[in-house]
C-alpha cells in the first residue's frame, strides 16, 4: 500500500453569529438547533480529505453568544500525492461551502502537529454590549436585536460599575461566578482576571436614527481562561450595580462567598450581548 502522509495541521479562526446555533461545540444532528462545529465539519468533508477531520475548537461559547474571532485546530489528510492545501486555498475552500450560514473563516495558517488550539492559548478576550436608554424592549433597533441586552430601566450608574469591576481584577476563587449546571463541578474554580474595562461603544447605524436617546455600553474582560457562564455573571452582576440593586463592594461578597448559590436570582446577563472577541496565543 502507498505511504500514507503525515497530516497537516491547520490553525483556523473563525466567527460567527451565534443566534442560530446551540452554541459552538457540536451536537447530535437531530436537534433543531445544531453547534456551529456541525457546520464547520461538514463543509470541511466537502474538500474530499481522506480521513474525517474534526474541529479542535479553542472557546466552548454557549447557545446564541457570538464570536468575533474564535480559534480551531485541524488536521487534514490527503490521498497520496496530493500537495497540502495553503491557508489561503483553506480559507477560500470551508467559506465556499459555509455559505449561506453567518459563519465565515477569517483565517488559517499551517502549525507543527504539537500545536493545540486550546491548551496552547494564552489569553481570551470577550466584550459584552448593553444598550442604554430603552424603557421597554421593544425599543432596541431591530438591526441590534440579538447582539446586546437592553436591561430593564434605561440608565446605568457606570462610575458605580467602574468601582465594582476592580474587585473582580486579579486571582480570586470566581465559584460564585460559575454556573450551577458546570458539567465537572470539582473543577477547580481559580482564575485570574487580566483586566476589565467598561466604555462608551458606538452602536450599529446609530448616527441615523431619527429616536436618539440610546447609548451602547461594552464590558471587556480578558482571562487566560473563563468558567462556564462566568462572563455573563460577571456583567450580570456589574449591572445589578449600574442599577442600584447591589453596592460595589457586594461584588468583594459575594466573590468571598465561593458559593453558586450566592448569586441573585434572575442576575445572569443572557447571551445575546455576548461576543468572544479573540483568542490571544
Amino acid at each position: 500500500p502507498a505511504m500514507v502522509g503525515a497530516p497537516a495541521r491547520y490553525l483556523v479562526f473563525f466567527q460567527y453569529f451565534g443566534t442560530r446555533y446551540s452554541g459552538v461545540m457540536e451536537t447530535k444532528s437531530d436537534q433543531a438547533l445544531v453547534g456551529v462545529q456541525n457546520y464547520l465539519e461538514k463543509a470541511a468533508q466537502n474538500l474530499r480529505p481522506s480521513a474525517p477531520i474534526k474541529f479542535h475548537i479553542s472557546s466552548r461559547t454557549d447557545t446564541g453568544v457570538h464570536a468575533l474571532a474564535n480559534a480551531a485546530h485541524l488536521d487534514i489528510h490527503r490521498a497520496p500525492g496530493k500537495a497540502a492545501f495553503s491557508g489561503k486555498q483553506l480559507v477560500q475552500g470551508l467559506n465556499y461551502h459555509l455559505r449561506p450560514e453567518p459563519i465565515r473563516i477569517l483565517s488559517a495558517q499551517r502549525v507543527p502537529s504539537t500545536f493545540h488550539a486550546r491548551f496552547c492559548a494564552l489569553s481570551r478576550t470577550y466584550i459584552y454590549r448593553l444598550l442604554l436608554g430603552c424603557a421597554h424592549y421593544s425599543q432596541i433597533p431591530v438591526f441590534e436585536r440579538d447582539l446586546c441586552w437592553a436591561p430593564a430601566g434605561g440608565s446605568l450608574d457606570v462610575p458605580a460599575m467602574r468601582e465594582a469591576a476592580e474587585f473582580l481584577l486579579g486571582t480570586h476563587d470566581f465559584s460564585t461566578f460559575r454556573s450551577l449546571h458546570s458539567e465537572n463541578r470539582s473543577q477547580c474554580a481559580v482564575r485570574t482576571l487580566l483586566h476589565v474595562e467598561i466604555q462608551p461603544a458606538p452602536g450599529f447605524l446609530t448616527h441615523h436614527y431619527e429616536h436618539g436617546g440610546l447609548e451602547f455600553l461594552e464590558v471587556k474582560f480578558k482571562s487566560k481562561a473563563f468558567l462556564y457562564r462566568q462572563v455573563r455573571r460577571m456583567v450580570g452582576a456589574l449591572v445589578a450595580v449600574g442599577q442600584g440593586k447591589l453596592a460595589p463592594r457586594d461584588i468583594q461578597e459575594l466573590l468571598e462567598a465561593k458559593d453558586t448559590r450566592a448569586f441573585p436570582a434572575h442576575a445572569m446577563a443572557p447571551p445575546s450581548g455576548l461576543f468572544l472577541k479573540s483568542v490571544e496565543y
